[in-house]
């Protein structure tokens, strides 16, 4: 199958090449076809023309001049006699002469011994020669000279017949004309050589010109996968002033404001990405100590003593929870800051997989809200904390917005698991489900705020692709959302393939992301 499809690779990335040289084959061989049959009729009628007309001629001569001399009604010898005579003429033709002798009987001479009979003449050619013809006014009736080609036994012949006025012997010649037909077969076999010839060389002609038309495009075609491959300094080397060399000029200019164009935009994004990550670290400082600073006001407001002031309660309460939110974002940001600067990388362990679920809900206090069905001893080998982060934004995303219970299935599916959290509450609208794992996407615009970050499905999504694998929304028959897990059971070839393994959070460096932080629905 491998060497078909690099056959038919070939086929399609010469089909050009191939439908100009049927072209010019085509023109050369319809121009070669013409030209050799037009120039094989003229030369044959000219042959034949010439060929018999000296025959004729001759023929016509030793008619007058011996034929008319004999008397009216001669004997058999005189015939044979006279015909011998006349087929001793330079042309060669064999002669039959017929008359009535003086008995009334009909007599023949024959130059070829009886070889030319009277059933060779086609009865056609007979019955024109014995006709008489009227003559002018005062002239007497006469006789014309009649001939017709035939073919026996495969070889052409000339036949041709006279008759002498007043009552003279009717002669017929008989003249083989295969030396002209073997000279005809040379001239065919000379102009089909020619033809043969012409078709070749329109082929190497349609080769040369494709040659010289195809390798620029070759060469742009190739131009154009480097550059689709992000080898954006690719350029063309441009000679002279054709349609072509205008197209590798404009290919050179479009790929100079394409890498233009995406170094601005590389550059912007470096710069966007650097201040997010800056950003994030700026804030750790401060947020550390505010959230110390809640954690304690959290703890005077779940004291029994009451010594917080009723009036400012709900604004403590605010706080407390804004301040949550504020570590939360800012955590987010880093890890989605690490997963764009490339830095994520995984920490790879043997695990059961239902005992990591477990522990995942089991942390979270959803053991009452959440079905597990898992088997026990699943072993993988993947990143647990990262996994961790996948299992708490989905399940965490589905109790928020979904309806419970929430069912978590474990299943495999050749080297890949699949992991399906499943809800029951209304579903995921259809406009919605494209833009799921979209960072800070919102599903109504009257709700632009939530608990959440809107970053958890984003960063759920970049967990399971540094494993290899992805995740998929839809909506169940039965009613609620389905979002479906894939990753590999072993990705030690990603660790392998993707550098040095981390010693300790997603890049080494960070804490996980919280759960339930995905986009609203």
């Amino acid at each position: 199958m491998g060497r078909r499809r690099s056959v038919w690779s070939r086929i399609r990335l010469t089909s050009l090449r191939l439908r100009l040289v049927v072209v010019f084959g085509l023109v050369a061989l319809t121009a070669a076809v013409s030209a050799s049959g037009i120039a094989y009729w003229l030369n044959r009628e000219a042959v034949l023309t010439r060929a018999q007309d000296a025959v004729l001629r001759d023929f016509q001569q030793e008619m007058r001049n011996r034929a008319s001399a004999l008397p009216a009604h001669p004997t058999q010898e005189q015939l044979q006699r006279t015909a011998g005579q006349m087929a001793n003429s330079s042309q060669r033709f064999s002669v039959l002469l017929v008359a009535e002798d003086s008995g009334g009987r009909t007599v023949t001479g024959n130059s070829d011994l009886g070889t030319f009979t009277l059933d060779d003449v086609p009865s056609s050619l007979r019955t024109a020669v014995n006709r008489r013809q009227p003559g002018s006014s005062g002239e007497k009736p006469t006789y014309h000279l009649y001939w017709q080609r035939i073919v026996e036994d495969g070889r052409p012949y000339l036949v041709g017949g006279a008759r002498v006025v007043d009552g003279g012997p009717t002669g017929y010649m008989l003249k083989s004309l295969e030396p002209e037909a073997k000279d005809l077969n040379s001239l065919a076999w000379s102009l089909g050589i020619a033809t043969a010839l012409a078709l070749v060389g329109a082929a190497l002609l349609a080769q040369a010109a494709a040659t010289t038309v195809l390798k620029p495009v070759h060469r742009l075609g190739i131009a154009a996968r480097r550059l689709g491959e992000g080898k954006l300094d690719t350029r063309l080397r441009v000679s002279g002033t054709d349609e072509l060399a205008e197209l590798s000029r404009t290919f050179n200019r479009t790929a100079e404001a394409l890498e233009k164009k995406v170094a601005d935009m590389s550059s912007r994004e470096e710069a966007s990405r650097r201040f997010v990550a800056d950003m994030s670290h700026e804030l750790r400082t401060p947020l550390t100590a505010i959230t110390a600073v809640t954690e304690v006001l959290e703890e005077e407001l779940d004291a029994e003593t009451g010594s917080v002031d009723p009036m400012i309660e709900p604004a403590v309460r605010l706080v407390v929870s804004e301040t949550r939110r504020l570590n939360d974002l800012v955590e987010n940001l880093m890890e989605v800051t690490r997963f764009d600067a490339g830095t994520a990388r995984l920490v790879l362990d043997h695990v059961d997989l239902a005992d990591q679920i477990t522990a995942c809900i089991d942390a979270r206090a959803w053991l009452d809200a959440v079905e597990l069905d898992a088997e026990r001893g699943l072993m993988a080998n993947l990143d647990p904390r990262r996994l961790d982060v996948i299992l708490a934004n989905l399940i965490g995303n589905a109790l928020k917005h979904g309806g419970s219970p929430v069912r978590v299935a474990v299943r495999t599916d050749g080297e890949d698991l699949l992991i399906q959290v499943r809800d029951h509450g209304p579903g995921i609208p259809e406009e919605v489900l494209p833009h799921v794992f979209d960072r800070f996407y919102k599903a109504s615009a009257s709700r632009p705020r939530s608990e959440g970050s809107g970053l958890g499905l984003s960063i759920a999504m970049e967990n399971a692709h540094i494993h290899g694998g992805g995740i998929t929304a839809a909506n169940s028959p039965e009613g609620g959302a389905v979002f479906t897990l894939r990753l590999p059971r072993d990705a030690s070839s990603l660790v392998e393939d993707g550098g040095d393994r981390a010693d300790g959070g997603p890049g080494g460096d960070g804490e996980a992301a919280d759960a339930g932080e995905g986009g609203e629905r």
